[in-house]
């Protein structure tokens, strides 16, 4: 709030004075301007983002206060796209919105864990193995999706010791190998 003074001055050199009560207000919203992000799950499944990663330039002419996001944190339950909104709020408490597409990523391999195993053939000469056998706690933050090993049927020709390679496989299509 201002006091402005007002003189008039007459064709004949009279002048008089007033003031006024001058109330100045912002009630223009702030410009919000999002961009769409990849981030990426970490080791435990986890990834987190900031305003600021989603800001692309929000302004205002009185200058912007703050920046908050309705979502910061992601798991492996959102992995894909996302709707986060940005809330721009400017020095004089007038806020503005935008969306942005937050794409969870999880590149992360599991744990492919493995543990020796011996195998008896039967009365045929043959055995048969399941990854199941080879598995030794393998693990991933998103699940196992698939176990598998590379040969499962044995037979006399195969008697000493065979390296198997076993395949884990997480609900994201990562693979690892043990």
């Amino acid at each position: 709030t201002y006091v402005a003074t007002l003189t008039v001055t007459d064709n004949n050199g009279n002048t008089s004075t007033c003031t006024a009560t001058v109330r100045v207000v912002d009630s223009v919203a702030p410009s919000a301007v999002c961009k769409d992000i990849t981030v990426q799950l970490n080791g435990a499944g986890q990834a987190t983002i900031t305003a600021v990663q989603i800001d692309n330039g929000s302004s205002d002419a009185c200058g912007i206060a703050s920046l908050s996001l309705d979502k910061t944190s992601f798991d492996v339950t959102n992995v894909g796209t996302n709707l986060v909104t940005l809330t721009v709020t400017d020095n004089n408490g007038n806020t503005s919105t935008c969306t942005a597409t937050v794409t969870v990523v999880d590149a992360v391999a599991p744990s492919a864990i493995c543990q020796d195993i011996t195998v008896q053939l039967d009365a045929t000469g043959h055995a048969t193995i399941t990854a199941v056998q080879l598995n030794n706690g393998s693990s991933d933050a998103s699940g196992i999706a698939s176990l598998s090993v590379d040969k499962t049927n044995f037979d006399c020709t195969n008697i000493g010791t065979y390296v198997a390679t076993l395949t884990v496989t997480d609900n994201n299509g990562n693979t690892s190998t043990c």
